[in-house]
């Protein structure tokens, strides 16, 4: 399969999320509530999950849906199902930090996720890809580095409790002082630096989710990167995410996770 359709009507749907996102961040026109995990959500964030479950439900009725908000509708026995994230980087939304973004990825029991688009209307950046397109901002192919050694890599680490928990913190730390330059960019851009080669490592927080995770995987997979788990799985579903240009991968999984990524 080829996803070209896919992937277009991906793209269109993006265009419905930024038309409903821009215009509450803009205007600061929103309220703020806590989920039960103390998360932040808003209307921007109901309302863009709402438009995109209704788009997928009427193009693509026979495929399942699964969202942050609302989670799973559709047919729930297809093996395709669409997963969004309708802002990553709620936090971000709502303190008037312009990195967020709407995740949208098809996925298929089997293959995993195949189409991808991060759509960050703020920055005026646009990732997309599936399976075997390639990988896409703002319309230019992207593609990882080349880099090869620690030493001359840059790194980002999202730090956090989950971290302290696994007791891998200093761990996180050690490899960021064995890189070249480290940053703290956080939720879908740091892997979607990755991509565009502008980063080699990204390590993601413990407690991620797949809405936050299927579309950048895409993305960072068709523009040759990698990306697993913290022990080096490749998937979408697990709490914790690396991404990186692939050379550096085992040895950032075996700093993280000794033993496990060579």
């Amino acid at each position: 399969m080829t996803f070209a359709d896919e992937l277009a009507f991906a793209l269109e749907i993006a265009d419905i999320a930024d038309a409903i996102t821009m215009p509450h961040y803009e205007r600061r026109a929103f309220t703020v509530d806590r989920k039960p995990d103390r998360s932040e959500v808003t209307e921007a964030d109901r309302e863009t999950e709402a438009a995109l479950r209704a788009a997928v439900a009427t193009s693509f009725p026979h495929h399942g849906f699964f969202g942050e908000e609302q989670g799973v509708s559709g047919d729930l026995a297809s093996p395709w199902r669409w997963i969004v994230d309708p802002i990553d980087g709620t936090s971000n939304f709502v303190r008037g930090i312009p990195v967020w973004a709407t995740l949208i990825a098809l996925t298929h029991a089997q293959h995993g996720p195949v189409v991808g688009v991060v759509s960050a209307p703020i920055m005026q950046r646009r990732w997309a890809a599936a399976a075997g397109h390639g990988a896409t901002v703002n319309g230019l192919p992207i593609r990882v580095s080349t880099i090869d050694q620690l030493a001359e890599a840059q790194v980002c680490v999202t730090f956090g409790r989950g971290w302290d928990i696994l007791g891998l913190t200093p761990q996180l730390v050690q490899l960021q002082q064995s890189a070249y330059r480290s940053r703290g960019f956080g939720d879908f851009w740091q892997h979607m630096l990755v991509a565009e080669g502008a980063m080699e490592i990204a390590v993601d927080a413990i407690g991620v989710q797949p809405y936050d995770l299927a579309a950048v995987q895409v993305v960072v997979e068709q523009a040759g990167g990698t990306f697993t788990d913290r022990l080096g799985v490749r998937t979408f579903e697990s709490n914790s995410a690396v991404s990186s240009n692939g050379l550096l991968h085992p040895e950032a999984i075996d700093r993280i996770a000794p033993g496990h990524g060579r």
